[in-house]
């Protein structure tokens, strides 16, 4: 029997049974749409991660304090006081690193900022001006803090667009004091609207001298780390190493496995992201992919049901001409094609509800989460559901052609 046949044979055996077709097929469609979910959800929160790591520019270098985390009981190795001014010095001659364009300390903590009777829980870096250069971002009033007021500890502050409202109400803010742990810092600067920079909400960030910070914030003389910007892209990696070698002789370090820093470039956080996102996602779609397993064992199991029901009409199909072989592919032509459906409605119901959870993160959590059709994961859909058809609906398929058609015939 040619497979043109086959098929129309399925079709009619399913259409004859269209509830039990529906309700095998929906085991199929909400593993499908689980998978479209997982990897969709996965793509698109990849994008927003990487989106926000380049917020800070490819030039840019990270140093952080600690050995670079290899596992949970390495984080709190990270907050050490290992980076210094002594580190700055060197880091400045030209001698131990070339391409250097600029480079900030950076010192945060998380604090009250009271004014008047209006109290706002939030974070305070102190870097220098620097930073709005990385973070691209401008005083809409006022203006940014000076070198001379880092080297003179000036008590001045420029507040993100958020925090300026909240404490002020909309009131001018240029001249005003706040406290920020007792200590009172005036006013100079309202930076304009900017949202999120690298997962951090910049309008909602005190920004200060970062002498401040240490003297009169923290007390302490070391940083929370260094930023620093090679002159071009290219430079960018020959300035991470450059910057290794000056901290280790520095340091007094000879073996690199003891570094008490880690230094680390935007394309280093990309790799890594990209990595853990991945492994993520694979992960939660292979959770995902064991409902397609059991909606198989569904399958296999109505193909069961259904080659007991139609003894009969096997037996007559028998007695007329028709071979194994052409019973084994009618059936097994019945599986994928339930499973195939399957596959499809699950594509688009999946493809619908990732784009309906993309639109409500962009909408009310002022992400910007951008929707991604996962066609790996379409493709790898349709491909395991059918597969699942073959394999699980090949033992009724099989259960079927064996049967005598005499037996068959007198089957009640």
């Amino acid at each position: 029997m040619k497979l043109r046949y086959a098929i129309i044979q399925a079709v009619h055996g399913l259409k004859s049974n269209r509830s039990r077709s529906a309700l095998t097929i929906l085991g199929i469609v909400i593993g499908i749409t689980a998978i479209m979910m997982v990897m969709a959800i996965g793509a698109g929160a990849q994008e927003l991660i990487l989106s926000q790591i380049q917020g800070w520019g490819s030039r840019t270098i990270s140093i952080e304090p600690g050995r670079e985390p290899q596992g949970p009981s390495d984080f709190a190795e990270m907050y050490t006081d290992s980076l210094t001014e002594k580190d700055i010095r060197a880091l400045s001659k030209l001698a131990n690193v070339q391409d250097l364009k600029d480079m900030t300390p950076v010192v945060t903590v998380a604090a009250s900022v009271n004014y008047k009777n209006e109290s706002v829980r939030t974070t305070v870096w102190g870097s220098s001006d620097l930073l709005t250069d990385i973070l691209d971002i401008r005083p809409a009033e006022g203006a940014m803090f000076t070198d001379e007021d880092v080297r003179q500890r000036a008590s001045v502050a420029v507040l993100g667009a958020e925090i300026k409202n909240k404490l002020f109400n909309g009131q001018n803010a240029i001249g005003e004091k706040i406290k920020v742990k007792n200590q009172s810092l005036r006013v100079i600067g309202v930076m304009g609207k900017k949202g999120r920079v690298s997962l951090v909400n910049v309008d909602d960030i005190i920004f200060i001298p970062y002498t401040t910070a240490q003297e009169y914030l923290l007390g302490i003389n070391y940083y929370h780390s260094i930023i620093a910007q090679a002159v071009t892209d290219e430079s960018v990696e020959r300035v991470a190493r450059d910057v290794e070698l000056t901290l280790r002789e520095t340091h007094g370090i000879a073996d690199p496995s003891k570094d008490d820093f880690h230094v680390t470039t935007q394309a280093d956080a990309i790799e890594r992201v990209g990595v853990i996102t991945g492994v993520l996602t694979l992960l939660l779609g292979a959770v995902a992919a064991i409902s397609l397993v059991v909606g198989g064992i569904g399958i296999m199991n109505i193909m069961l049901v259904a080659v007991a029901e139609r003894t009969r009409e096997i037996g007559l199909r028998k007695a007329v001409g028709a071979r194994d072989r052409d019973i084994l592919i009618q059936f097994l032509c019945e599986a994928v094609m339930l499973t195939g459906i399957g596959g499809i409605v699950g594509i688009a119901f999946g493809a619908f509800l990732s784009w309906s959870a993309s639109f409500l993160l962009s909408r009310f959590a002022t992400m910007q989460w951008a929707f991604v059709f996962p066609i790996d994961a379409a493709l790898l859909g349709l491909g395991v559901s059918a597969l699942i058809g073959l394999v699980f609906g090949l033992y009724p398929a099989k259960k079927a052609a064996g049967k005598s058609p005499i037996e068959a015939l007198r089957y009640e």
